[in-house]
């Protein structure tokens, strides 16, 4: 997977992850059950609305809370092909990675991509496209490893494909 593009869903700073999946519903590790539920707690039409490839955008700090995994797992099995935001909570942004969900930081996107906007990533070179707005900006490019761990679907089938 070398780009991601869809339509955008926009949220604000320190989407926590007991509302990108509630507490209320840890206790099944099944990803379509967790993608039933992905966002509910801040957005109750995401899940009618959201379509595979569709992408988050968020501002600062986006996956702050508890060091679950069910959070990036929810918000993949949804269908969601990519995350953008001005910050990433540090474990969230290691557990998307390690589950294969890609997550991109670009501060200006961050701020300019509106909810509705047709975005469009290439991993390779950083670059996010507002396709709807005709604009670009310069995200952090995917160290190659790390584009080899989502192209995998995640760290543990990575290590098995070794």
């Amino acid at each position: 997977m070398k780009a991601a593009k869809g339509t955008v869903f926009k949220y604000g700073d320190n989407v926590d992850t007991d509302v990108i999946i509630p507490a209320r519903y840890l206790n099944s590790s099944d990803p379509a059950e967790l993608a039933a539920h992905c966002m509910e707690d801040i957005d109750k039409e995401f899940i009618k609305k959201v379509q595979k490839g569709d992408i988050i955008v968020a501002t600062k700090n986006f996956g702050c809370g508890s060091s679950r995994e069910h959070a990036p797992i929810a918000i993949k099995a949804a269908g969601v092909s990519c995350v953008i935001a001005e910050t990433f909570a540090r474990i969230f942004y290691r557990n998307a990675i390690n589950i294969g969900l890609p997550i991109i930081e670009c501060p200006e996107a961050a701020k300019d991509i509106e909810a509705g906007d047709v975005v469009e990533v290439n991993f390779d070179t950083g670059v996010i496209t507002d396709v709807t707005k005709g604009t670009s900006y310069k995200g952090q490019a995917f160290p190659e490893f790390m584009q080899k761990i989502i192209a995998a679907e995640g760290l543990v089938n990575y290590i098995n494909q070794k």
